[in-house]
Protein backbone atom coordinates (compact mmCIF):
# COMPACT_ATOMS: atom_id res chain seq x y z
CA UNK A 1 0.00 0.00 0.00
CA UNK A 2 1.19 3.11 -0.83
CA UNK A 3 1.68 5.61 1.73
CA UNK A 4 0.48 9.70 1.52
CA UNK A 5 2.93 11.98 0.82
CA UNK A 6 4.43 13.58 3.50
CA UNK A 7 3.91 17.44 3.76
CA UNK A 8 6.83 19.37 1.35
CA UNK A 9 9.10 21.65 1.66
CA UNK A 10 9.44 24.11 -1.01
CA UNK A 11 13.15 22.98 -3.08
CA UNK A 12 15.93 24.83 -2.67
CA UNK A 13 16.72 27.13 -5.38
CA UNK A 14 20.38 27.77 -5.81
CA UNK A 15 21.64 31.39 -5.92
CA UNK A 16 22.16 32.68 -9.59
CA UNK A 17 25.39 32.44 -11.00
CA UNK A 18 27.17 35.79 -11.82
CA UNK A 19 28.83 36.35 -15.31
CA UNK A 20 31.88 37.96 -13.60
CA UNK A 21 33.19 36.72 -10.61
CA UNK A 22 35.27 39.65 -10.42
CA UNK A 23 32.35 41.66 -8.62
CA UNK A 24 32.75 39.40 -5.33
CA UNK A 25 36.42 39.80 -4.01
CA UNK A 26 36.03 42.05 -1.28
CA UNK A 27 32.30 39.86 0.34
CA UNK A 28 35.26 37.14 0.01
CA UNK A 29 37.75 38.54 2.03
CA UNK A 30 35.28 39.25 4.87
CA UNK A 31 33.83 35.74 4.96
CA UNK A 32 36.91 34.56 4.67
CA UNK A 33 38.82 36.65 7.73
CA UNK A 34 35.56 36.87 9.95
CA UNK A 35 34.14 33.02 9.62
CA UNK A 36 37.50 31.94 11.87
CA UNK A 37 35.93 33.74 14.74
CA UNK A 38 32.44 33.27 14.26
CA UNK A 39 32.88 29.39 14.00
CA UNK A 40 35.34 28.74 16.58
CA UNK A 41 34.56 25.87 19.47
CA UNK A 42 34.49 26.92 22.88
CA UNK A 43 36.69 25.49 24.89
CA UNK A 44 39.96 26.50 26.77
CA UNK A 45 40.57 30.26 26.96
CA UNK A 46 42.80 31.40 24.09
CA UNK A 47 46.25 32.37 24.33
CA UNK A 48 45.98 35.78 22.60
CA UNK A 49 49.81 35.63 21.87
CA UNK A 50 50.18 31.86 20.62
CA UNK A 51 50.53 31.75 16.56
CA UNK A 52 47.53 31.25 15.03
CA UNK A 53 46.75 28.44 11.99
CA UNK A 54 44.28 29.46 9.86
CA UNK A 55 42.39 26.66 7.88
CA UNK A 56 39.19 27.16 5.71
CA UNK A 57 37.08 23.55 5.99
CA UNK A 58 33.81 21.82 4.87
CA UNK A 59 33.94 19.38 7.58
CA UNK A 60 31.45 19.44 10.62
CA UNK A 61 32.35 20.83 14.19
CA UNK A 62 33.08 17.50 15.60
CA UNK A 63 35.69 17.23 13.54
CA UNK A 64 36.92 20.99 14.04
CA UNK A 65 36.41 20.26 18.09
CA UNK A 66 38.74 16.40 18.47
CA UNK A 67 41.82 18.07 15.58
CA UNK A 68 41.92 21.17 17.07
CA UNK A 69 41.90 19.93 20.90
CA UNK A 70 44.35 17.15 19.86
CA UNK A 71 46.74 19.24 17.66
CA UNK A 72 47.08 22.36 19.82
CA UNK A 73 48.02 19.59 22.78
CA UNK A 74 50.30 17.68 20.43
CA UNK A 75 52.14 20.76 19.31
CA UNK A 76 52.62 22.16 22.89
CA UNK A 77 54.03 19.03 23.92
CA UNK A 78 56.58 18.59 20.78
CA UNK A 79 57.70 22.30 20.17
CA UNK A 80 56.98 23.63 23.20
CA UNK A 81 54.61 26.50 21.91
CA UNK A 82 51.13 26.97 22.35
CA UNK A 83 49.20 27.51 19.35
CA UNK A 84 45.25 28.11 18.31
CA UNK A 85 43.84 26.85 15.46
CA UNK A 86 40.94 28.94 13.95
CA UNK A 87 37.93 27.29 11.57
CA UNK A 88 36.85 29.17 8.28
CA UNK A 89 33.92 27.68 7.66
CA UNK A 90 31.92 29.88 4.14
CA UNK A 91 30.27 26.73 2.74
CA UNK A 92 30.32 23.28 1.12
CA UNK A 93 33.12 21.95 -0.99
CA UNK A 94 32.04 23.28 -4.45
CA UNK A 95 31.01 27.10 -2.73
CA UNK A 96 34.61 27.60 -0.99
CA UNK A 97 36.26 26.81 -4.17
CA UNK A 98 34.75 29.46 -5.98
CA UNK A 99 35.33 31.61 -3.32
CA UNK A 100 38.63 31.01 -3.43
CA UNK A 101 39.16 30.57 -7.01
CA UNK A 102 37.48 34.37 -7.28
CA UNK A 103 40.00 36.13 -4.33
CA UNK A 104 42.64 34.40 -6.43
CA UNK A 105 41.77 36.04 -9.49
CA UNK A 106 41.07 39.12 -8.17
CA UNK A 107 44.55 39.34 -6.29
CA UNK A 108 46.07 38.81 -10.01
CA UNK A 109 43.94 41.00 -11.54
CA UNK A 110 44.42 43.73 -9.06
CA UNK A 111 48.40 43.25 -9.15
CA UNK A 112 48.12 42.22 -5.39
CA UNK A 113 50.05 38.79 -3.86
CA UNK A 114 47.55 36.35 -3.83
CA UNK A 115 46.47 34.49 -0.52
CA UNK A 116 47.28 35.60 2.94
CA UNK A 117 43.98 35.44 4.55
CA UNK A 118 44.40 31.61 5.70
CA UNK A 119 46.91 28.94 5.55
CA UNK A 120 45.38 25.78 5.04
CA UNK A 121 42.84 23.85 2.72
CA UNK A 122 40.68 20.96 4.16
CA UNK A 123 37.89 18.23 3.28
CA UNK A 124 35.79 18.06 0.87
CA UNK A 125 37.13 15.25 -2.08
CA UNK A 126 39.92 15.03 -4.14
CA UNK A 127 37.96 16.63 -7.42
CA UNK A 128 37.86 20.05 -5.91
CA UNK A 129 41.07 19.95 -4.89
CA UNK A 130 42.23 19.11 -8.61
CA UNK A 131 41.02 22.01 -9.65
CA UNK A 132 42.71 24.21 -6.96
CA UNK A 133 45.76 22.86 -7.92
CA UNK A 134 45.53 23.69 -12.01
CA UNK A 135 47.06 26.98 -12.22
CA UNK A 136 45.09 30.43 -12.63
CA UNK A 137 45.86 32.60 -15.26
CA UNK A 138 45.10 35.84 -16.34
CA UNK A 139 46.33 38.76 -18.69
CA UNK A 140 46.42 42.57 -17.64
CA UNK A 141 47.64 45.12 -19.93
CA UNK A 142 49.60 42.28 -22.40
CA UNK A 143 51.39 41.12 -19.46
CA UNK A 144 50.43 37.19 -18.23
CA UNK A 145 50.17 36.45 -14.99
CA UNK A 146 49.28 33.17 -12.94
CA UNK A 147 49.18 31.63 -9.89
CA UNK A 148 47.37 28.90 -8.09
CA UNK A 149 45.38 28.28 -5.10
CA UNK A 150 47.49 25.53 -3.88
CA UNK A 151 51.11 25.86 -3.04
CA UNK A 152 53.35 22.92 -3.54
CA UNK A 153 54.69 21.11 -0.30
CA UNK A 154 58.19 19.73 -0.13
CA UNK A 155 58.43 16.34 0.71
CA UNK A 156 60.09 12.99 0.30
CA UNK A 157 59.30 9.83 -1.26
CA UNK A 158 59.88 8.15 1.80
CA UNK A 159 57.72 10.31 3.74
CA UNK A 160 54.99 9.35 1.04
CA UNK A 161 55.80 5.72 0.95
CA UNK A 162 55.38 5.65 4.88
CA UNK A 163 51.78 6.92 4.88
CA UNK A 164 50.37 5.81 2.11
CA UNK A 165 52.09 2.85 0.46
CA UNK A 166 51.71 2.59 -3.33
CA UNK A 167 50.18 5.27 -2.97
CA UNK A 168 46.94 4.03 -4.86
CA UNK A 169 43.40 2.42 -3.98
CA UNK A 170 41.65 0.52 -6.47
CA UNK A 171 42.23 3.33 -9.52
CA UNK A 172 42.47 6.31 -7.64
CA UNK A 173 45.45 8.38 -6.25
CA UNK A 174 45.90 9.13 -2.99
CA UNK A 175 48.11 12.04 -3.07
CA UNK A 176 48.78 14.37 -5.82
CA UNK A 177 52.16 13.63 -7.84
CA UNK A 178 52.80 17.89 -8.00
CA UNK A 179 51.71 17.36 -3.94
CA UNK A 180 49.70 20.04 -3.76
CA UNK A 181 47.14 17.91 -1.96
CA UNK A 182 47.14 15.04 -0.04
CA UNK A 183 44.84 12.84 1.35
CA UNK A 184 44.19 12.25 5.19
CA UNK A 185 41.10 9.63 5.38
CA UNK A 186 38.85 7.62 2.97
CA UNK A 187 35.42 8.44 2.42
CA UNK A 188 32.60 6.07 0.96
CA UNK A 189 29.02 7.37 -0.30
CA UNK A 190 25.91 5.56 0.44
CA UNK A 191 22.49 5.44 2.30
CA UNK A 192 21.25 7.24 5.54
CA UNK A 193 18.29 5.32 6.80
CA UNK A 194 15.73 5.22 9.61
CA UNK A 195 14.34 2.02 10.66
CA UNK A 196 11.33 3.73 12.15
CA UNK A 197 10.23 5.47 9.09
CA UNK A 198 11.08 2.33 7.23
CA UNK A 199 8.71 0.32 9.31
CA UNK A 200 5.69 2.65 8.97
CA UNK A 201 6.75 3.14 5.08
CA UNK A 202 6.52 -0.93 4.42
CA UNK A 203 9.80 -1.03 2.73
CA UNK A 204 12.77 -3.45 3.67
CA UNK A 205 16.67 -2.14 4.52
CA UNK A 206 17.69 -0.54 1.20
CA UNK A 207 20.57 -1.79 0.29
CA UNK A 208 21.46 -0.53 -3.35
CA UNK A 209 20.34 3.34 -5.00
CA UNK A 210 17.77 1.90 -7.00
CA UNK A 211 15.83 0.64 -3.56
CA UNK A 212 14.95 4.20 -3.01
CA UNK A 213 13.49 4.82 -7.19
CA UNK A 214 10.28 2.43 -5.80
CA UNK A 215 6.99 4.81 -5.10
CA UNK A 216 6.29 3.64 -1.64
CA UNK A 217 9.19 6.49 -0.76
CA UNK A 218 7.26 9.43 -2.20
CA UNK A 219 7.95 12.34 -0.02
CA UNK A 220 9.97 10.79 2.08
CA UNK A 221 14.01 11.25 0.50
CA UNK A 222 15.74 14.02 1.45
CA UNK A 223 18.19 15.08 -1.37
CA UNK A 224 20.89 17.66 -2.27
CA UNK A 225 21.85 20.31 -4.37
CA UNK A 226 25.08 18.86 -6.38
CA UNK A 227 25.94 22.33 -7.01
CA UNK A 228 26.47 23.29 -3.70
CA UNK A 229 28.41 20.09 -2.25
CA UNK A 230 31.35 18.34 -3.95
CA UNK A 231 30.58 15.29 -1.77
CA UNK A 232 27.20 14.72 -2.95
CA UNK A 233 28.31 15.49 -6.79
CA UNK A 234 30.88 12.95 -6.00
CA UNK A 235 28.11 10.57 -4.82
CA UNK A 236 26.04 11.18 -7.73
CA UNK A 237 29.23 10.57 -10.01
CA UNK A 238 29.52 7.33 -8.29
CA UNK A 239 26.31 6.37 -9.46
CA UNK A 240 26.45 7.07 -12.69
CA UNK A 241 30.02 5.61 -12.75
CA UNK A 242 28.68 2.08 -11.67
CA UNK A 243 25.39 1.78 -13.31
CA UNK A 244 25.62 3.59 -16.40
CA UNK A 245 25.10 7.13 -17.79
CA UNK A 246 21.14 5.82 -18.66
CA UNK A 247 20.19 3.85 -15.42
CA UNK A 248 22.40 6.10 -13.34
CA UNK A 249 19.97 9.19 -14.32
CA UNK A 250 16.98 7.12 -13.93
CA UNK A 251 17.90 6.15 -10.18
CA UNK A 252 18.73 10.30 -10.03
CA UNK A 253 15.47 11.41 -11.18
CA UNK A 254 13.14 8.99 -9.45
CA UNK A 255 14.97 9.61 -5.97
CA UNK A 256 14.98 13.43 -6.55
CA UNK A 257 11.00 12.70 -7.78
CA UNK A 258 10.27 10.66 -4.31
CA UNK A 259 12.20 13.81 -2.61
CA UNK A 260 10.47 15.94 0.17
CA UNK A 261 13.56 18.43 0.19
CA UNK A 262 16.34 19.49 -1.43
CA UNK A 263 18.90 21.07 1.22
CA UNK A 264 22.14 23.18 0.26
CA UNK A 265 24.31 21.29 2.49
CA UNK A 266 25.40 17.23 2.52
CA UNK A 267 25.09 17.60 6.21
CA UNK A 268 21.21 18.14 6.11
CA UNK A 269 19.95 14.66 4.94
CA UNK A 270 21.20 12.62 8.13
CA UNK A 271 20.20 15.05 10.05
CA UNK A 272 16.36 14.84 8.65
CA UNK A 273 16.65 11.40 8.79
CA UNK A 274 17.55 11.44 12.33
CA UNK A 275 14.97 13.50 12.64
CA UNK A 276 12.36 11.15 11.48
CA UNK A 277 11.25 14.08 8.59
CA UNK A 278 12.43 11.75 5.94
CA UNK A 279 13.61 7.91 5.69
CA UNK A 280 16.22 8.12 3.92
CA UNK A 281 18.50 10.40 2.29
CA UNK A 282 22.25 10.05 -0.10
CA UNK A 283 25.50 11.14 2.26
CA UNK A 284 28.94 10.68 2.84
CA UNK A 285 29.70 7.86 4.89
CA UNK A 286 31.04 9.48 7.99
CA UNK A 287 27.80 11.32 8.65
CA UNK A 288 25.63 8.43 7.91
CA UNK A 289 27.49 6.31 10.05
CA UNK A 290 27.58 9.27 13.08
CA UNK A 291 23.78 9.32 13.13
CA UNK A 292 23.56 5.71 13.43
CA UNK A 293 25.92 5.95 16.21
CA UNK A 294 24.54 8.63 18.11
CA UNK A 295 21.02 6.96 18.07
CA UNK A 296 22.89 4.03 18.90
CA UNK A 297 23.82 4.75 21.99
CA UNK A 298 20.98 7.03 22.81
CA UNK A 299 19.21 3.93 22.79
CA UNK A 300 21.41 1.38 24.82
CA UNK A 301 21.74 4.78 27.37
CA UNK A 302 17.70 4.24 27.29
CA UNK A 303 18.17 0.22 28.79
CA UNK A 304 17.46 -1.08 25.44
CA UNK A 305 18.43 -4.43 24.55
CA UNK A 306 18.37 -6.75 21.34
CA UNK A 307 17.33 -5.42 18.23
CA UNK A 308 15.67 -2.11 19.99
CA UNK A 309 19.49 -1.35 21.18
CA UNK A 310 20.52 -1.31 17.14
CA UNK A 311 19.06 2.51 17.26
CA UNK A 312 17.03 4.09 14.53
CA UNK A 313 19.18 5.18 12.26
CA UNK A 314 21.18 3.09 9.87
CA UNK A 315 24.09 3.31 7.04
CA UNK A 316 24.96 1.20 4.43
CA UNK A 317 27.13 1.46 1.42
CA UNK A 318 25.57 -0.05 -1.82
CA UNK A 319 28.05 -3.04 -2.52
CA UNK A 320 29.31 -2.42 -5.29
CA UNK A 321 27.99 0.62 -6.24
CA UNK A 322 30.14 3.17 -4.39
CA UNK A 323 33.55 4.62 -4.61
CA UNK A 324 36.10 5.39 -2.39
CA UNK A 325 37.74 8.90 -2.46
CA UNK A 326 40.38 11.04 -0.42
CA UNK A 327 39.52 13.88 1.60
CA UNK A 328 42.67 15.90 0.83
CA UNK A 329 44.47 18.70 2.53
CA UNK A 330 46.67 21.32 1.28
CA UNK A 331 48.76 24.45 1.63
CA UNK A 332 47.02 27.74 0.70
CA UNK A 333 49.30 29.63 -2.17
CA UNK A 334 50.26 32.68 -0.01
CA UNK A 335 49.85 31.15 3.73
CA UNK A 336 50.79 33.77 6.46
CA UNK A 337 52.17 30.71 8.39
CA UNK A 338 53.43 27.82 6.01
CA UNK A 339 55.90 26.44 9.09
CA UNK A 340 52.77 25.69 11.24
CA UNK A 341 51.24 24.63 8.51
CA UNK A 342 52.93 22.07 7.08
CA UNK A 343 52.75 20.85 10.93
CA UNK A 344 49.50 20.29 11.01
CA UNK A 345 49.55 18.18 8.12
CA UNK A 346 52.54 16.31 9.38
CA UNK A 347 50.28 15.86 12.92
CA UNK A 348 46.74 14.61 10.67
CA UNK A 349 49.03 12.09 8.86
CA UNK A 350 50.31 10.64 11.65
CA UNK A 351 49.63 7.81 14.15
CA UNK A 352 48.11 10.78 16.82
CA UNK A 353 46.17 12.44 14.29
CA UNK A 354 44.95 9.04 12.22
CA UNK A 355 43.72 7.78 15.57
CA UNK A 356 41.01 10.29 16.52
CA UNK A 357 39.21 8.98 12.78
CA UNK A 358 38.68 5.84 14.05
CA UNK A 359 39.16 4.62 17.35
CA UNK A 360 36.75 5.18 20.23
CA UNK A 361 36.12 7.86 22.72
CA UNK A 362 38.77 8.03 25.30
CA UNK A 363 39.65 9.49 28.71
CA UNK A 364 43.64 9.56 27.49
CA UNK A 365 46.06 8.16 25.17
CA UNK A 366 44.98 7.83 21.27
CA UNK A 367 41.99 8.65 19.59
CA UNK A 368 38.60 11.20 20.23
CA UNK A 369 38.03 12.74 23.47
CA UNK A 370 34.30 13.44 22.87
CA UNK A 371 33.72 12.37 19.24
CA UNK A 372 33.77 9.05 17.30
CA UNK A 373 34.13 10.60 13.95
CA UNK A 374 33.82 7.23 12.28
CA UNK A 375 35.94 7.86 9.28
CA UNK A 376 38.39 5.56 7.55
CA UNK A 377 41.98 6.15 8.16
CA UNK A 378 44.03 6.42 4.72
CA UNK A 379 47.25 5.65 7.05
CA UNK A 380 48.35 2.16 5.78
CA UNK A 381 50.28 0.98 8.81
CA UNK A 382 46.90 2.03 11.13
CA UNK A 383 45.19 -1.06 9.14
CA UNK A 384 48.03 -3.46 10.17
CA UNK A 385 48.93 -2.27 13.71
CA UNK A 386 45.61 -0.84 14.76
CA UNK A 387 42.77 -2.17 13.03
CA UNK A 388 41.67 -4.14 16.19
CA UNK A 389 40.78 -0.91 18.00
CA UNK A 390 38.95 0.21 14.78
CA UNK A 391 34.89 1.11 15.63
CA UNK A 392 33.98 0.65 12.16
CA UNK A 393 36.04 -3.11 11.38
CA UNK A 394 36.02 -1.67 7.45
CA UNK A 395 39.44 -2.06 5.56
CA UNK A 396 38.71 -0.15 2.05
CA UNK A 397 41.77 -1.47 0.64
CA UNK A 398 40.26 -4.80 0.09
CA UNK A 399 36.55 -3.28 -0.92
CA UNK A 400 37.67 -0.52 -3.67
CA UNK A 401 37.46 -2.26 -6.80
CA UNK A 402 38.12 0.49 -9.71
CA UNK A 403 35.23 1.32 -12.26
CA UNK A 404 35.30 -0.78 -15.40
CA UNK A 405 34.93 2.13 -17.72
CA UNK A 406 35.04 4.87 -16.51
CA UNK A 407 33.94 7.93 -18.41
CA UNK A 408 35.77 11.64 -17.38
CA UNK A 409 33.59 14.02 -18.77
CA UNK A 410 30.26 13.02 -16.34
CA UNK A 411 31.05 15.40 -13.88
CA UNK A 412 30.81 17.99 -15.21
CA UNK A 413 27.30 17.50 -16.12
CA UNK A 414 25.64 16.11 -12.62
CA UNK A 415 24.86 19.94 -11.78
CA UNK A 416 23.54 21.79 -14.27
CA UNK A 417 21.43 18.77 -15.23
CA UNK A 418 20.30 17.94 -12.14
CA UNK A 419 19.28 21.28 -11.79
CA UNK A 420 17.40 21.83 -14.50
CA UNK A 421 15.72 18.50 -13.95
CA UNK A 422 14.64 18.18 -10.62
CA UNK A 423 15.35 21.61 -8.72
CA UNK A 424 14.25 24.21 -11.21
CA UNK A 425 10.69 22.68 -11.38
CA UNK A 426 10.53 19.97 -8.68
CA UNK A 427 6.84 20.23 -8.16
CA UNK A 428 6.24 19.79 -12.02
CA UNK A 429 8.90 17.07 -12.02
CA UNK A 430 7.21 15.27 -9.07
CA UNK A 431 3.44 15.33 -10.59
CA UNK A 432 4.97 13.98 -13.80
CA UNK A 433 6.39 11.02 -11.77
CA UNK A 434 2.75 11.03 -10.17
CA UNK A 435 1.31 10.60 -13.51
CA UNK A 436 3.21 7.39 -14.43
CA UNK A 437 3.30 5.73 -10.88
CA UNK A 438 -0.82 6.16 -10.67
CA UNK A 439 -0.97 4.47 -14.47
CA UNK A 440 -3.21 1.52 -14.47
CA UNK A 441 0.23 -0.09 -15.95
CA UNK A 442 2.86 0.49 -13.29
CA UNK A 443 3.83 -2.91 -10.86
CA UNK A 444 2.00 -2.71 -8.10
CA UNK A 445 5.00 -4.08 -6.11
CA UNK A 446 7.81 -3.12 -8.73
CA UNK A 447 10.93 -5.08 -7.74
CA UNK A 448 14.22 -3.39 -9.53
CA UNK A 449 13.95 -0.55 -11.84
CA UNK A 450 10.95 0.19 -13.73
CA UNK A 451 11.81 1.33 -17.30
CA UNK A 452 10.33 1.65 -20.68
CA UNK A 453 11.24 -2.08 -22.26
CA UNK A 454 10.02 -3.43 -18.82
CA UNK A 455 6.47 -2.46 -18.51
CA UNK A 456 3.94 -4.39 -20.83
CA UNK A 457 1.38 -1.09 -21.30
CA UNK A 458 2.66 0.75 -24.42
CA UNK A 459 0.96 4.19 -23.34
CA UNK A 460 3.14 3.86 -20.30
CA UNK A 461 6.13 2.81 -21.86
CA UNK A 462 5.86 6.30 -23.66
CA UNK A 463 5.75 8.10 -20.70
CA UNK A 464 8.69 6.66 -19.20
CA UNK A 465 10.86 7.10 -22.06
CA UNK A 466 10.12 10.16 -22.48
CA UNK A 467 10.40 11.06 -18.40
CA UNK A 468 13.75 9.42 -18.99
CA UNK A 469 14.69 11.37 -22.21
CA UNK A 470 17.60 13.84 -22.34
CA UNK A 471 17.97 17.30 -24.04
CA UNK A 472 18.94 17.91 -27.37
CA UNK A 473 21.59 20.98 -27.83
CA UNK A 474 22.59 23.09 -30.74
CA UNK A 475 26.48 22.48 -31.81
CA UNK A 476 28.32 24.71 -33.94
CA UNK A 477 27.25 24.67 -37.84
CA UNK A 478 23.73 24.17 -36.89
CA UNK A 479 24.50 20.07 -35.44
CA UNK A 480 23.11 19.40 -32.72
CA UNK A 481 24.33 16.99 -29.50
CA UNK A 482 22.06 14.26 -27.60
CA UNK A 483 23.28 14.38 -24.23
CA UNK A 484 21.93 10.97 -23.65
CA UNK A 485 24.90 9.92 -25.93
CA UNK A 486 27.67 9.37 -23.48
CA UNK A 487 30.03 8.68 -26.12
CA UNK A 488 29.40 12.51 -27.36
CA UNK A 489 30.21 13.77 -23.17
CA UNK A 490 33.66 15.03 -23.62
CA UNK A 491 33.10 16.86 -26.93
CA UNK A 492 30.21 18.77 -25.49
CA UNK A 493 32.04 19.36 -22.45
CA UNK A 494 35.03 20.70 -23.94
CA UNK A 495 32.63 22.87 -26.62
CA UNK A 496 30.09 24.22 -23.73
CA UNK A 497 30.86 23.66 -20.12
CA UNK A 498 34.72 24.64 -21.13
CA UNK A 499 33.83 27.08 -24.05
CA UNK A 500 35.31 25.34 -27.18
CA UNK A 501 32.83 27.30 -28.98
CA UNK A 502 32.35 30.44 -27.75
CA UNK A 503 33.13 32.20 -31.16
CA UNK A 504 30.29 30.11 -32.48
CA UNK A 505 27.17 32.34 -31.47
CA UNK A 506 25.40 29.33 -29.37
CA UNK A 507 25.39 31.66 -26.26
CA UNK A 508 25.42 35.08 -25.86
CA UNK A 509 29.35 36.46 -25.23
CA UNK A 510 28.67 37.59 -21.91
CA UNK A 511 26.58 34.83 -20.66
CA UNK A 512 28.25 31.68 -18.62
CA UNK A 513 27.61 28.85 -21.04
CA UNK A 514 27.10 26.39 -17.76
CA UNK A 515 23.62 28.54 -17.44
CA UNK A 516 22.72 28.30 -20.44
CA UNK A 517 22.89 24.76 -21.19
CA UNK A 518 21.17 24.27 -17.86
CA UNK A 519 18.08 26.87 -19.30
CA UNK A 520 17.89 24.67 -22.28
CA UNK A 521 17.71 21.35 -20.22
CA UNK A 522 15.42 23.22 -17.90
CA UNK A 523 13.39 23.85 -21.22
CA UNK A 524 13.25 20.57 -22.04
CA UNK A 525 12.28 18.81 -19.04
CA UNK A 526 9.84 20.93 -18.21
CA UNK A 527 8.24 19.90 -21.81
CA UNK A 528 7.93 16.62 -20.89
CA UNK A 529 6.88 16.66 -18.08
CA UNK A 530 3.90 19.14 -18.92
CA UNK A 531 3.05 16.52 -21.54
CA UNK A 532 2.90 13.67 -19.09
CA UNK A 533 0.83 15.52 -16.97
CA UNK A 534 -1.52 16.69 -19.75
CA UNK A 535 -1.84 12.64 -20.59
CA UNK A 536 -2.60 11.58 -17.12
CA UNK A 537 -5.43 14.71 -16.62
CA UNK A 538 -7.16 13.69 -20.29
CA UNK A 539 -7.29 9.58 -19.07
CA UNK A 540 -8.53 10.82 -15.74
Amino acid sequence: MRQPRSPKKSAVSSPARTTDMRYIPIALLLILLAAPFLFEQKGEPADPDAPQLVIVTPHNEQIRWEFKRAFERWHEAKFGERVQVMWSTPGGTSEIRKLLISEYTAALESGLPPGGNADLLWGGGTYEFMQLAKPLEVTVGGEPRSTSVLSTMKVTPAWLESIYGDGMIADQPLFDQGHRWFGTALSSFGIVFNRDALANLGVPTPGTWQDLAVPSYDGWITMVDPGMSGSVTTAFEAILQRRGWHDGWRILRRLAANARSFAGSSTKGPIEVAAGETAAAVCIDFYGRYEAQRTRDAAVKAGLAGADALGRVGYVDPPGETVIDPDPIGVLTGAPNPELARRFIDFVLSRDGQSLWQFPVASEGLGPRDFELRRLPIRRSMYRDDFTRFVDQVDPWTIATPVAAPNRAMRAFIAPLFRAMALDQAETLQDAWRVIIMHPGYPRDPQGLVTASSVSDPELARLIEEFDSFPVIPGPNGSSFDLGEVGKLAEVKAGWLRRGWASEGLWPEEADPTEVLRRLARRHFRSVYEAIIATGSSSG
